[in-house]
C-alpha cells in the first residue's frame, strides 16, 4: 500500500513538471513519449524562446500528433511548424538496423501492435491517419492551416526539402530506423541554426537510430550532447 502511495506521489510530482498542453496530450493518449522525454522537449523550446531564436520547428515521425501538438503549442509565436510522416504503416527497417528493430516491425506488420498504454488501435492501423491527426490538433485548439502549421505526407526523401533561406531552430526526429534518421540528419543539419536543437527520440531504443547518430557525430563536431536521459538532445554550437 505504501509502495503504491509513494509511486503515485512521484508520478504526480513529475506530472507537475510538464506544461498544461503536455498533460492534455498525455491524458488523451496522443503520445508514446515518457514524461522525461517531454520535459527535455519543453526545456529546449523554452531555451529557444529565452534566446529569441525562431524559425522552423519540425517533427519527423508524427504518429498520432501528440508531441507535434506540444511543439507547435510551445514554439515561439514567430515560429512555424512542419510535421513529416507517411501517415500509414511505418516503412520497414533495413540491414543497418538491429534485431530488436526488426522484431518490432514484425509485430507491427502482423497486426498485433497495441495502442498507447495498451488502449485503442495502434496508430499505423488507423485508416485516414492524416485526417485523424488533423482532428487531434483541432481537439486541442490548433489549426493545421498549411502555413503556420503544416503536415507533409509521404516518405521523407520525397517531402523534406529546405531552401537556402530556411532556418530550422528545432527538430524532433522520431522515426525509429537507421535510414530515415540518417536522411533527416543529412537534410536538417545544413539549415540548423547555431544554438538550434536536434532531439533523437529513439537513440536509446533502437540500434539503427543510435548507429546513424553516432556516425553523424563523428563528422560533425559542432554538435554537442546537452541531454542524454530519455532521449538524446544535440545542440549546434558553431557554424
Amino acid at each position: 500500500m505504501l509502495h503504491k502511495l509513494i509511486k503515485k506521489l512521484k508520478s504526480n510530482k513529475i506530472e507537475t513538471k510538464i506544461s498544461k498542453i503536455s498533460r492534455k496530450v498525455k491524458q488523451n493518449n496522443l503520445t508514446y513519449l515518457s514524461h522525461q522525454k517531454i520535459i527535455n522537449l519543453e526545456e529546449c523550446l523554452q531555451d529557444l524562446k529565452n534566446n529569441s531564436l525562431s524559425g522552423i520547428f519540425l517533427e519527423a515521425g508524427i504518429a498520432l500528433g501528440g508531441s507535434a501538438i506540444i511543439i507547435a503549442s510551445l514554439m515561439p509565436e514567430s515560429g512555424s511548424f512542419r510535421g513529416y510522416d507517411v501517415f500509414e504503416m511505418i516503412p520497414s527497417p533495413s540491414d543497418k538496423d538491429d534485431e530488436k528493430s526488426k522484431e518490432r516491425y514484425k509485430v507491427i506488420k502482423s497486426g498485433q501492435s497495441k495502442g498507447i498504454n495498451g488502449k485503442g488501435l495502434y496508430y499505423g492501423y488507423i485508416e485516414s491517419l492524416y485526417e485523424q491527426v488533423i482532428k487531434n490538433f483541432e481537439s486541442l485548439d490548433i489549426r493545421v492551416d498549411g502555413c503556420k502549421i503544416s503536415l507533409h505526407k509521404g516518405l521523407f526523401e520525397n517531402t523534406m526539402f529546405f531552401t537556402q533561406k530556411d532556418t530550422v531552430a528545432f527538430a524532433h526526429i522520431d522515426c525509429d530506423w537507421y535510414e530515415p534518421v540518417h536522411l533527416c540528419l543529412e537534410r536538417i543539419y545544413p539549415v540548423l541554426s547555431i544554438k538550434g536543437y536536434l532531439v533523437l527520440d529513439d537513440y536509446y531504443d533502437y540500434g539503427g537510430c543510435k548507429k546513424a547518430v553516432d556516425e553523424f557525430l563523428q563528422n560533425h563536431h559542432n554538435l554537442v550532447i546537452v541531454k542524454s536521459q530519455g532521449n538524446l538532445v544535440l545542440q549546434k554550437i558553431s557554424a
